[in-house]
């Protein structure tokens, strides 16, 4: 017989929250059993992003909302994460979203457009195998800190922006940040 060592494999995933929020407990609960008892994709899904850091869990604005779900009107938008307000949007259109959470004004919004929102667990309710839902997600790269990764500042063909004090005249802006002072990466 082949000796296959499993002895100190162990899977990199989460498998339950690092979170100790009585609610999140109570919704990873909910949809452990329904991952377990549907052979439904989607729940293990849900499962999963349940599971995430925040990081890991980026928000959604109306107006992306809008646009992901423009021709998908009578499904209900899922988001494992926060749904945030727009205030570039002047019209928000009807839509049905679940979330974890949903900002003040994005309720607003959405409640005086004739739409609906629902928590998790009523979404559970309605639709326990994740029928007539669109999953979304927010960009995870969108971060400010994101910004800051990458090859170093400064260096040729470098796009990464630097930690800097202060956004002015004098700060990184002389030699190698513009020709006419020595030369420009």
């Amino acid at each position: 017989a082949i000796d296959i060592a499993n002895k100190h494999v162990k899977s990199k995933n989460r498998s339950a929250p690092v979170s100790d929020n009585v609610y999140l407990l109570l919704l990873v609960k909910l949809y452990r059993y329904l991952a377990r008892r549907t052979d439904s994709n989607f729940n293990k899904v849900v499962l999963k992003r349940l599971y995430m850091s925040r990081v890991n869990r980026p928000p959604v604005s109306l107006s992306r909302l809008a646009s992901l779900t423009k021709n998908a009107t009578a499904k209900t938008a899922v988001v494992i994460g926060t749904i945030t307000d727009d205030e570039r949007m002047d019209v928000v259109p009807k839509m049905s979203v679940a979330a974890l959470r949903v900002t003040k004004g994005a309720r607003a919004r959405i409640l005086n457009a004739g739409g609906e929102v629902l928590t998790l667990d009523q979404l559970a309710q309605r639709a326990p195998t994740g029928s007539n839902c669109v999953l979304l997600r927010g960009e995870r790269n969108a971060r400010e800190a994101v910004k800051h990764f990458g090859k170093a500042p400064g260096t040729p063909g470098s796009s990464t922006k630097p930690y800097v004090r202060s956004k002015g005249r004098k700060f990184e802006r002389a030699r190698g940040r513009r020709a006419s002072r020595g030369f420009k990466n």
